[in-house]
């Protein structure tokens, strides 16, 4: 007889690619912000923002535990930004999470720097003590104008500051940023200004996606009518320029999200030169470059 599984979902459920194997507990539904007019995560109905209620939250940590004990090593808060939740919610979550699954690794979480003004860097440093080991920053970008014009909400000193505190805390931060984002008018600010974010902050972890829009652009261009999308040499001539731009000396990056139409990943700056190898022979001979099929493309 199966055994139903003792946490409930809201679809669509969203979490990092490096999460794949990782428990999903979400701790709310939906996005606190859910504004970026770029984003289609949670615009469904059903993901309305709402915090899941403590009893909740721990009745499926602990019938999780009782079903999947030692099995779990690595756990992910969803949905779109845990951190949102006070401190001491978040801490009782992670000691009933290190209390049931006893060979728990890491926990991790998407987060929007604007939820971390009002966590001190002690409270992150706790978080970090009690497990939470890495966050999901979707940066989207560095230039202020591009994240005004997608009404992100945040600005590069918002995201900057976040990224500091997080680090100061001890934990693991991978940034995201959106090729694409700025459209062709503002191409080579947007990727100038990420590069100047990720040399100031120096994450362990930067990641880039392509914009895309499978829903439909009509929401993206209510607050962007003049947006003029990159074409594919575009996108390669945008983050060509934002990996020459970066000086950094110990972060992972990766461009394999099924997004992108050549995968990359690298160490930087160890491999800048490979990867910039990669991506002029792309701009210049994109037949002879190991592109991903269109078909093979999406989020």
């Amino acid at each position: 007889m199966n055994q139903e599984f003792p946490i409930r979902y809201v679809e669509p459920v969203f979490r990092p690619p490096s999460e794949a194997r990782s428990l999903i507990l979400p701790v709310t539904d939906g996005c606190s912000w859910n504004r970026c007019t770029f984003c289609e995560m949670y615009t469904a109905p059903q993901k309305k923002f709402r915090a899941r209620d403590e009893a909740e939250v721990m009745a499926s940590i602990e019938r999780a535990g009782a079903m999947l004990g030692d099995q779990v090593r690595r756990a992910f808060l969803a949905d779109g930004d845990a951190l949102v939740l006070p401190t001491h919610r978040l801490e009782r979550i992670l000691e009933a999470l290190r209390a049931h699954f006893p060979r728990l690794e890491r926990v991790a979480s998407y987060c929007l720097p604007r939820n971390l003004k009002r966590k001190s860097a002690a409270e992150l440093r706790a978080l970090a003590d009690l497990g939470l080991t890495m966050a999901y920053v979707g940066a989207e970008s560095g230039d202020d104008l591009v994240l005004k014009r997608v009404n992100k909400g945040e600005s590069f000193d918002s995201t900057r500051n976040a990224l500091d505190k997080l680090g100061e805390a001890g934990i693991t931060r991978s940034i995201m940023i959106l090729n694409g984002l700025g459209g062709r008018q503002h191409s080579e600010r947007h990727a100038d200004n990420s590069a100047r974010l990720a040399n100031l902050t120096q994450p362990e972890f930067l990641s880039t996606l392509v914009v895309s829009f499978p829903l439909g652009e009509e929401r993206f261009r209510a607050d962007y009518p003049d947006y003029e999308p990159l074409d594919q040499n575009g996108l390669f001539v945008e983050l060509a320029r934002l990996i020459d731009g970066l000086e950094l000396e110990a972060t992972e990056f990766r461009s394999d999200h099924a997004s992108n139409w050549l995968p990359l990943k690298g160490r930087l700056g160890r491999d800048k030169t490979e990867l910039m190898g990669r991506l002029t022979q792309a701009i210049e001979q994109p037949e002879q470059a190991r592109l991903r099929p269109e078909w093979a493309r999406g989020l």
